[in-house]
């Protein structure tokens, strides 16, 4: 077997000691799954990307729209699964793309795929700390900072990515069961009511003439943006292959269990709100429901917690307003142990300090751990000493940051994918070919619009634009921010091929295991 340019045979892996070595063989498919949708985190995703998308978007085909997107990703994970029969690496992107297309595109790939996750992972950081600090002291009467609530969030997640990865499964699973149950429950009794004033008006979501309505230049492209955004997470599962019972079959399952699970949990719930509040009009109702002071969309969260009220009861929305703050905080942990297995997979290959590879008693990544919760502590004092708003900068600047790495990173996977299995001469076409050219297609789309949504995802709008009505109109910061990712892959990709020049055996043998 060959590198990309066949001059170099990709030697065996390194034999490595137990203090480098993940625990093998603590997850099991539903595990992964947890971790996935954790990250995904659906209720977060229904309180505050899905009103947007409905009133600044497609109005009452915004469920259509993320349907769309998971349709899109379901048959890039196709290319994506294929591949993990192949490579089973904690470094999932890493070695898919090193793999395909190099080891220098894979370091590449790698340093964007790391940027995202630290990236959400500090949005998460910033959005649980507001939330948290408002609802403890509207509720309990706890007055804490955001910064307080963060930086003991920080602590928690901190010692739980130590342990066992079993553990943090376990716990994921119990907080993604009531998350996922809460908005079905909503879903199931708003649709089996008939919906709202206007009735369950099944072509006004999903009609693909009202996905599209306004083009992917006006509504539609909103709307497409904001779905993608909420989907962030789902390709995690290839990074849990080297700790999971069966690699080969569990990460294939799991990733389209993952992937089908997302896009039907929000396309229903997002129908069963549009329903609620009546298709017909609900542009307005839902901008209505979201105003504080005649602001719409200052408290999004209210439209689905309104809703809940309504048909199923009061304790419904007390209790997805507390599920909120622990789907923020699944998510943290999720956002975490991705971090940190990169962290870990990137020192095992040689390209950062092979420090980072070593593992503790328990068989977790614990310098990877540690490396990913020095930076997002060091980031989240940044904010603090600078005075940030924790939401309009922190989570705002920083998740729509994530979302574009991670859709760059999986063009490139897609790309890799069709280079790879052609070079080995496979023929399973759909597999390896038409569903990777489809999925590069699509996401490459999908970049796009979330480069040219940047400033209504991020916040960062030149002055005098109007982000609804024009594309781009970024001020300095964010074109910084949609520059980021581009730049880390190309400083990543010099010191790919640096270390290549270097024959850093370690770095391509890892691409093996």
């Amino acid at each position: 077997m060959t590198t990309d340019q066949g001059n170099s045979a990709l030697s065996p892996a390194p034999e490595l000691t137990a203090e480098e070595t993940l625990a093998a063989g603590r997850l099991g498919i539903a595990g992964i799954v947890f971790f996935v949708v954790a990250a995904a985190a659906p209720l977060v995703g229904m309180t505050g990307a899905v009103p947007v998308a409905i009133v600044l978007g497609n109005g009452a085909a915004a469920p259509g729209a993320y349907l769309a997107v998971g349709l899109v990703l379901l048959v890039f994970s196709v290319g994506y699964s294929a591949m993990s029969h192949r490579v089973s690496n904690t470094g999932a992107f890493f070695a898919y793309v090193g793999r395909g297309l190099g080891i220098a595109p894979g370091v590449g790939s790698a340093f964007v795929s790391l940027l995202a996750y630290l990236a959400i992972q500090l949005a998460i950081f910033g959005f649980f700390g507001a939330i948290a600090s408002a609802q403890f002291e509207a509720e309990l009467g706890i007055s804490l900072s955001w910064w307080g609530w963060a930086l003991l969030a920080w602590a928690i997640v901190s010692a739980l990515s130590l342990l066992q990865v079993d553990i943090g499964a376990k716990l994921l699973g119990v907080l993604m069961g009531l998350e996922v149950l809460s908005l079905l429950l909503v879903a199931v009794v708003v649709l089996f009511q008939g919906g709202g004033p206007d009735g369950l008006d099944f072509a006004a979501s999903f009609a693909p003439s009202n996905i599209f309505a306004g083009g992917f230049a006006g509504s539609a492209g909103i709307a497409l943006a904001f779905a993608f955004a909420s989907y962030i997470g789902f390709e995690a599962t290839a990074i849990y292959a080297e700790e999971t019972k069966d690699p080969k079959r569990s990460v294939p399952i799991a990733t389209y269990a993952a992937v089908t699970l997302i896009a039907v949990l929000f396309a229903i719930t997002s129908w069963a709100v549009v329903s609620a509040v009546g298709s017909d009009h609900v542009v307005e109702r839902v901008a209505e429901i979201s105003a504080i002071e005649g602001t719409p969309l200052a408290d999004p969260a209210a439209v689905l917690f309104s809703v809940a009220e309504e048909y199923v009861g009061h304790w419904l929305a007390v209790l997805m307003s507390w599920l909120v703050i622990s789907s923020l905080f699944a998510g943290l942990l999720a956002f975490q142990n991705s971090a940190s297995r990169y962290f870990y997979s990137l020192g095992r290959a040689g390209v950062l300090p092979r420090a980072l590879d070593h593992v503790n008693g328990r068989g977790a990544p614990a310098m990877g751990s540690v490396a990913t919760s020095v930076v997002t502590l060091a980031v989240i004092l940044l904010f603090v000493v600078t005075d940030k708003d924790p939401v309009l900068n922190l989570f705002y600047w920083f998740s729509a940051l994530a979302v574009l790495a991670i859709v760059l990173v999986e063009v490139l996977v897609s790309i890799a994918v069709i280079v790879y299995f052609r070079r080995e001469g496979d023929r399973r076409y759909w597999n390896t070919v038409i569903a990777p050219a489809i999925a590069a297609v699509g996401l490459t789309l999908g970049a796009y619009l979330v480069a040219a949504r940047f400033g209504l995802l991020a916040g960062t709008v030149a002055d005098g634009v109007d982000p609804t009505a024009q594309t781009f109109g970024l001020s300095a910061l964010g074109w910084t921010l949609v520059l980021a990712p581009f730049a880390v892959f190309a400083v990543g990709t010099l010191v790919g091929k640096v270390r290549r020049k270097e024959e850093n055996e370690d770095a391509v043998a890892d691409l093996v295991t």
